[in-house]
């Protein structure tokens, strides 16, 4: 029996999450492979766990828990119960003082936003009515966007009427999370984001950091869902989208009742009307208002390197892989 065997035998015949040194026990007791002279088992082991995950095996996923990263059969998933295991990892990490905060990521997003023509702003789901309801997040989104593709005067007097017109502007939802390192923690993200941008043109979940282990699940999720992804960087300006969303049509009994219960979001969609409907002379005047009242973003590299170092932000690439 080869090594890659002897791991796939014992992870089939136990349901559960493992680390490399759990896998290795279990194949020693039950004598799959004799390793004769060899000094570090172990380490084999570990390696050929990882080579799965590096070679995309769909037969093998892994989960960071509190004693390491832990390696399961797919097939098995939805037996498991992993979100105790990214509990578990949740109570050993740093402080939140040494490590940067989701609402930390906004003003990057929002510099990313901008450099791609697209006004954003910030929607506080605590500032809503029943704020207090833990169902509240799955209705707002975090950062909502307006990409006014053909900005026009119109004698329309209503947003509804000037929304009819296919090339005047999408709305855009953005769901931002700090980090995406599990099959599970991709799933509740993703789909708090679908619930999130029911209402809007384009959905997106946005995150900081992506383990690469899960680019098959966000292309599957992302082809059944039309969700886009976009991967954030320190430097704003270089990030990217991993998968493009699916445009749809706009649901405007959910825009009515984000209206109704934050008041924000019912200035952004006011703002935007007022921008489509201005008359020419006072166009320039209404755009400056419009662009205040969205999110602030840098104007100056200086300014990125300087957040970011008081945020603890990562600037590098490779100080934030999975």
């Amino acid at each position: 029996m080869t090594i890659k065997e002897a791991i796939l035998k014992v992870l089939e015949d136990n349901i559960g999450s493992f680390t490399y040194l759990e896998v290795l026990k279990m194949i020693d007791e039950k004598n799959y492979i004799d390793w004769g002279n060899a000094k570090t088992p172990s380490d084999t082991i570990g390696a050929q766990l990882g080579h799965f995950i590096r070679q995309n095996d769909s037969r093998v996923k892994r989960v960071k828990g509190k004693k390491g990263f832990e390696y399961y059969l797919a097939k098995y998933e939805n037996e498991l119960n992993l979100s105790e295991v990214v509990e578990k990892e949740s109570l050993i990490k740093k402080p939140a003082s040494k490590k940067y905060q989701e609402r930390d990521l906004h003003k990057l997003l929002s510099s990313y936003l901008k450099s791609q023509n697209i006004y954003s702003k910030t929607i506080f789901h605590e500032k809503s009515a029943n704020s207090k309801d833990d169902h509240q997040k799955w209705i707002h989104p975090d950062m909502l966007g307006i990409d006014f593709l053909n900005l026009k005067n119109s004698s329309s007097n209503a947003l509804l009427k000037v929304i009819n017109k296919a090339d005047a502007f999408n709305l855009i939802s953005y769901e931002l999370k700090r980090e995406i390192k599990s099959d599970y923690e991709l799933k509740k993200c993703f789909f708090q984001a679908v619930s999130n941008s029911s209402w809007a043109n384009y959905g997106y979940l946005v995150a900081f950091e992506i383990s690469k282990n899960l680019m098959n699940e966000m292309e599957r999720l992302n082809q059944s869902f039309g969700i886009g992804i976009i991967e954030l960087n320190g430097n704003p300006y270089e990030s990217k989208i991993l998968f493009q969303p699916t445009y749809k049509e706009l649901d405007f009994k959910t825009i009515d009742k984000l209206c109704e219960i934050n008041t924000e979001f019912e200035k952004f969609i006011g703002q935007t009307e007022t921008m489509l409907i201005a008359p020419e002379k006072y166009v320039k005047g209404t755009k400056k208002e419009f662009e205040s009242f969205c999110d602030d973003y840098f104007k100056t590299d200086s300014e990125i390197e300087k957040y970011c170092k008081e945020k603890n932000i990562p600037l590098e690439e490779e100080e934030k892989t999975v």
